[in-house]
């Protein structure tokens, strides 16, 4: 009897190849692939402002990323004893304004460089739910001295934001800061569309992966989270089908459709665990890598494995013998493929 349906995969036409450079961008599920990716010594930058749930966001930090622009002070809003912007992730926010701009432009700075000679770039759309600033007074900058926190109940930090604008991170900011509202499949399209053509501008060889997060935001609701998806589901289908640089890789049906079944989330029910994130990654590895990169990848995984490895006895003679070993192999596959930076590797068995 058969018990479950497995999706079949189409290969990609023109698959991921060694060394060629990943820019990865979107929610937490990117940074599962992005994460394989960096495992495997593949030229990879991840999330640059960020995990990004909402498409509008990603857009605009790929415009920021696309007209390399760089955050001033007033881009910064103060809450709960720290200086952030609506266009990063909490993890550049700071409790100096200075550290805090610091971090988000040598982000930037980063990303626009690797954006310009990125040959792929994968998005993964997570919710079509955006959280846009209501109307209000702007939060004093870093040399302002008008209320810390943005201490007003119902007058959001603007931060250089206009009302209305989707806001990449809602900082545990008060509820009602915000009209949280649905996107439109037209929004979206109109959205990915115009970023499209400015990225192909920049760098007309670029081929974009789309996929879709199999994590459920039920916080949305259940109902609300399938409608939600449905947009992004058919925005990008609708994308995919216009554009020959762009392909879509199926991680959000992989989980919801073929493993179908509570033992592959996590006890919150709502993110993948380790099982199917693995099913996933195996699948994207067989679909959208090539040949000769699968078998360098299975070259290198018993390199991978002996750095997991934790010895019985570190300053045994076995274990000097086994690091010797790894490193002598480490060594052999720097001289056979010299795009790959195994110097780390390398240093680690010899130190």
């Amino acid at each position: 009897m058969k018990f479950r349906s497995e999706l079949d995969v189409k290969p990609l036409s023109a698959p991921i190849r060694y060394p060629q450079s990943i820019l990865l961008a979107g929610s937490c599920f990117t940074e599962h692939i992005g994460e394989r990716l960096n495992t495997y010594r593949l030229p990879v930058l991840q999330n640059p402002h960020g995990i990004m749930f909402n498409p509008i966001s990603l857009c605009d930090m790929l415009l920021a990323c696309v007209e390399e622009r760089r955050y001033t002070a007033s881009d910064l809003f103060s809450y709960g004893g720290l200086w952030s912007s609506w266009a990063f992730h909490g993890r550049f926010s700071s409790p100096d304004p200075l550290l805090a701009l610091q971090a988000m432009n040598e982000a930037q700075r980063e990303a626009s460089a690797f954006l310009r000679r990125a040959d792929w770039l994968v998005l993964t759309l997570g919710s079509a739910w955006v959280y846009e600033l209501r109307g209000g007074v702007a939060a004093a900058g870093p040399q302002g001295s008008s209320a810390r926190g943005g201490a007003v109940t119902g007058a959001p930090a603007l931060g250089g934001f206009a009302p209305g604008q989707a806001v990449a991170n809602c900082h545990k900011a008060p509820a009602d800061w915000f009209i949280h509202r649905l996107l439109s499949v037209e929004e979206v399209l109109s959205a990915l569309d115009q970023i499209l053509h400015r990225l192909f501008l920049v760098r007309p060889g670029l081929r974009v992966l789309f996929t879709i997060s199999p994590v459920r935001h039920l916080r949305e609701g259940m109902v609300e989270n399938n409608r939600s998806k449905a947009v992004l589901i058919q925005a990008v289908h609708h994308l995919v089908g216009k554009f020959d640089r762009l392909d879509y890789f199926p991680a959000y049906e992989l989980v919801i459709d073929d493993l179908r079944d509570y033992r592959f989330y996590a006890e919150d029910l709502v993110h993948p665990n380790y099982q199917a994130t693995q099913y996933v990654w195996e699948k994207f590895a067989a679909s959208c890598m090539d040949a000769d990169a699968r078998a360098l990848m299975q070259a290198l995984d018993p390199l991978l494995a002996a750095r997991r490895h934790k010895p019985f006895n570190p300053t045994g003679e076995e274990h000097r013998r086994f690091l010797a070993r790894m490193g002598a192999e480490a060594a052999a596959l720097q001289a056979k493929y010299p795009f790959l930076d195994l110097s780390a590797d390398i240093a680690y068995f010899t130190a």
